[in-house]
């Protein structure tokens, strides 16, 4: 078994027997049996990277030193980590764990179904952190009513507008409220000259080719679209054949056309969009609020007069509205293939459940004390001084973090950044209207095998209808061919999910 270092006081007291005779030694050596076992190979991990660098090697160090597990860990960077998944499943090249985003755990369905990773349900309660995961949140990661991974938590939506707060103030302008404002502030922000420095060089918005955590979703959310599905008289009617989601092209198309975004956006990464509002080309960012430190300390070092602030709240023609995720944005899958039996996945399981514990959870997140944080009565203190550095040594292990807002072991932060605070209470705020996608807790098997086929079509239809080479008639052809193609058979077989669940069938 894999054991703990820090909890080697066996290990500390057979030592000092060194000398003793050999009788106790050898009950000293079957008293270790618990402890690190250095000829087991190293756990593989396939790991999102959402920051420029990976975390500090000497963190990831005392990781593998507190729970005494050699880690092989891939980091991917989040712009390509879907692609560099999927063509590890395709190939059958799976490391032992691998993360899966939410958005692309249908497509993994079909493999979980066919026996390709191990079901780690009947296994929990064996471990006292992992015995403690929400079965709420576990039963949003279900397949077929069987848990099969570990799940990253997260608020169920972080989605708002990240702003230049200078620039609002040079052209005195006020916070945006509603849709017509912050269409107005973008445009302020593309003809009025909002760095001063007496050239058109600026955009209102700036955006990348991601149709869920770029601009659109949340934007489509403020006009009213419903979250993936409405549900309507027990049927479900697909986001984009709603009048709510023609609304949001519109806008789109009109803010192009008037070139308050930028005009590449259907082909930028987010590392360029990203690029684009630190250096002051645009003046709004729209995406997960929780990016603003960052994005105010990389802006600051190109201007130390850039000043940022968030905004959570843009009425539209239903009030508030923004959509939301369910409440993990992913989780951790264990590969067969490379697990070779049971005995082997219980010990991984046991590196993750460690990982919960005080000592290793705490340093996942918060980073060296005295060098990353402080620590005053038991609680955190995270100084603005040494943003940078969580930036980027400690912040990349965030997405290695499972459970970790519903973790008491982790300490209580009692001072943090400004605009961190600001971010964790607005996302706290979104709460009381996020719209909840109606399929979460259903299946269709034609979804599970062909979204990802379909899901190109509306993709392509949408960015063509805002770049203006494909008119409504067109875009509603699109549709119908998406319901030719298998979508009428999976919004049927969604509304037969219901009335089965329903019926408690």
């Amino acid at each position: 078994m894999f054991g703990r270092l820090v909890r080697s006081s066996v290990v500390r007291y057979c030592c000092l027997l060194a000398l003793l005779p050999l009788t106790v030694l050898s009950a000293c050596s079957d008293a270790d049996s618990d402890q690190p076992n250095q000829a087991l190979p190293p756990i593989s991990i396939l790991a999102p990277l959402h920051f420029p660098q990976q975390p500090s090697k000497e963190i990831v160090s005392e990781i593998e030193q507190r729970t005494g597990v050699k880690l092989d860990i891939t980091w991917v960077p989040e712009g390509i980590y879907s692609d560099k998944m999927n063509t590890a499943l395709t190939t059958n090249s799976l490391v032992k764990v691998t993360f899966v985003k939410f958005t692309d755990y249908n497509l993994v369905k079909n493999a979980v179904r066919s026996k390709a990773f191990w079901e780690i349900g009947p296994y929990l309660g064996e471990f006292p952190n992992l015995k403690q995961l929400d079965p709420a949140i576990l039963g949003q990661t279900a397949v077929d009513g069987k848990i099969y991974g570990l799940y990253t938590e997260r608020p169920s939506s972080r989605q708002g507008i990240i702003i230049r707060q200078d620039w609002l103030d040079q052209l005195q302008l006020d916070k945006p409220q509603n849709l017509e404002e912050l269409y107005e502030v973008m445009k302020q922000f593309t003809y009025n000259d909002p760095d001063g420095d007496g050239k058109q060089d600026t955009i209102g918005l700036v955006d990348r080719n991601d149709l869920v955590y770029g601009v659109f979703k949340t934007l489509s959310s403020y006009f009213g679209t419903p979250n993936n599905w409405k549900l309507e008289n027990g049927q479900f009617i697909p986001e984009f054949d709603t009048p709510e989601y023609m609304d949001t092209m519109n806008f789109m198309h009109k803010l192009y056309e008037e070139k308050l975004i930028n005009r590449d956006f259907a082909l930028t990464s987010k590392e360029v969009q990203r690029d684009k509002f630190i250096r002051g080309t645009a003046g709004i960012f729209i995406g997960s609020m929780t990016d603003v430190q960052r994005l105010s300390i990389e802006a600051q070092a190109i201007n130390p007069q850039a000043e940022l602030t968030l905004i959570n709240r843009i009425e539209g023609p239903d009030g508030y509205r923004v959509w939301s995720i369910p409440n993990y944005n992913g989780l951790y899958l264990f590969s067969k293939k490379a697990i070779a039996n049971e005995d082997e996945l219980k010990e991984i399981l046991r590196f993750f459940d460690w990982s919960m514990d005080k000592d290793v959870a705490n340093l996942m997140k918060y980073g060296i004390e005295g060098r990353h944080y402080k620590l005053e009565n038991g609680k955190v203190i995270l100084p603005e001084e040494t943003s940078q550095l969580r930036v980027n040594e400690v912040n990349p292990l965030y997405s290695l973090m499972i459970a970790d807002i519903s973790n008491n072991n982790i300490l209580q932060v009692v001072q943090k950044e400004q605009l961190t605070a600001m971010a964790e209470q607005l996302s706290r705020d979104n709460e009381q209207f996020v719209v909840d996608d109606p399929t979460l807790t259903l299946s269709s098997p034609t979804y599970d095998e062909k979204n990802v086929e379909l899901s190109t079509i509306i993709t392509d239809a949408t960015y063509n209808y805002i770049l203006g080479n494909m008119n409504t008639a067109e875009f509603n052809a699109e549709v119908e061919k998406w319901k030719s193609s298998g979508g009428s058979l999976i919004m049927q077989e969604y509304a037969e999910a219901l009335a089965k669940a329903g019926s408690g069938g």
